[in-house]
């Protein structure tokens, strides 16, 4: 089984806390191999108890809905404040030096599902960069990426179209750990940072979620599942949609739809003639209870992942927003309000890093065609990364 950086730094936590002030930036899925939270392991000791937890989006028990603020708290276990990295602006996202002058070290536990657009990287690269200006030591407990170290899919977004869902210079599928994450944006930001990551004991580049034995925690409500995470880095981009991506469902991004898709058969016929690696769709429907149609029936299709080492689940997502656009001209539209705090790019554009992917999906491109115009740039990051890489 392998064995987390979080395992290791509750185990030796006496050399490496005892006697500093210290944060850690935590949430549901900090825990050990046992499933017990390494905040409360720390804590249990007057030694190594942190000064404060700091939570990212979705709160420290995953409690919050995406983009919903996360209010500063007092755990009522431990007594620690809980501060909120997540709140109604963004000025919340990094962590205020008025806190950090007061701290040696902050340890940043979260687990990361494998897609740029999830928020979790972004709160790390922004305290990085906070730390560093702070002059406060970072400590990265090491967890696996749910979804593997070997795939890489997608393009780099561009510097204008940088956001809380495209912080970092990755790929969409980018097949890096929290650790490699950390490792590599220190290079480029703030390499004066006093950086430690704590690798994971057994991990191979290979592994996917069941491979390392480890439970799964959910990170976030919306990814119940490793298999979740698996397709996440494709139908995350149906947030920039009028479709749904069966948030209020019980297989969040597993299953979409809309409520103007009346006849699922024709949408997955239409589907099935790209010929999409490792994946079937299954015509269905469903009624949200939250988020996008809350309540409303909707027509649509499952994903269903036949082999996971042939799927691309980018190229996947991007064929479901082409199949949709092209299907239903009239209907379908992309997302305009704010998104990710960010009032004047559509929130696709963020998703994608590139306004142009957009104007050529909607100028009816195929997934192949708007794969192929992104692939050059995965090479290109492969290349990138791997200085950086811990685990072969």
């Amino acid at each position: 089984m392998v064995r987390t950086g979080a395992d290791h730094l509750c185990d030796d936590a006496q050399r490496i806390l005892s006697g500093r002030r210290w944060a850690m930036v935590c949430h549901a899925a900090s825990v050990d191999g046992n499933l017990r939270y390494v905040f409360d392991r720390l804590s249990a000791d007057t030694r190594t108890r942190p000064q404060m937890l700091l939570a990212p989006e979705h709160g420290l028990f995953g409690e919050r809905l995406y983009m919903e603020p996360v209010s500063d708290a007092v755990d009522p276990y431990l007594g620690l404040p809980v501060l909120s990295l997540y709140g109604d602006n963004a000025d919340s996202l990094a962590p205020r030096a008025d806190i950090l002058k007061d701290l040696d070290v902050v340890v940043v536990d979260l687990q990361d599902v494998g897609a740029r657009y999830y928020t979790y990287l972004a709160t790390l690269a922004m305290t990085l960069d906070s730390c560093a200006a702070a002059g406060v030591q970072v400590i990265v407990p090491d967890r696996p990426n749910p979804i593997g170290g070997l795939a890489v899919e997608g393009n780099l977004p561009r510097p204008h179209l940088k956001s809380f869902v495209s912080w970092l210079p990755i790929a969409n599928r980018h097949g890096l750990t929290a650790g490699e994450a950390a490792r590599l944006h220190v290079s480029t930001s703030c390499p004066n940072l006093d950086l430690i990551v704590l690798p994971c004991e057994g991990l191979r580049r290979n592994h996917l979620w069941p491979d390392t034995g480890l439970p799964f925690v959910p990170p976030s409500p919306n990814i119940p599942t490793w298999e979740t995470a698996l397709v996440y880095p494709g139908m995350c981009l149906l947030e920039g949609s009028n479709i749904s991506e069966g948030r209020g469902t019980t297989t969040p991004f597993q299953v979409f739809g809309a409520p103007y898709i009346s006849d699922p058969r024709s949408l997955v016929a239409f589907l099935d003639r790209w010929h999409l690696p490792g994946v079937a769709f299954r015509p269905t429907f469903f009624t949200p209870n939250l988020d996008k149609a809350s309540g409303i029936h909707c027509g649509g299709a499952q994903i269903v992942v036949t082999s996971v080492l042939d799927f691309r689940p980018l190229l996947t997502g991007l064929a479901v927003l082409a199949a949709c656009a092209s299907l239903y001209p009239d209907d379908f539209a992309l997302r305009t309000d704010a998104y990710e705090f960010v009032h004047d790019r559509l929130a696709l554009d963020l998703l994608l890093g590139d306004e142009s992917l957009r104007l050529d999906l909607m100028a009816g491109a195929s997934p192949w065609e708007l794969a192929s115009l992104m692939a050059p740039e995965a090479v290109t990051f492969q290349e990138t990364r791997q200085p950086f890489l811990l685990y072969t």
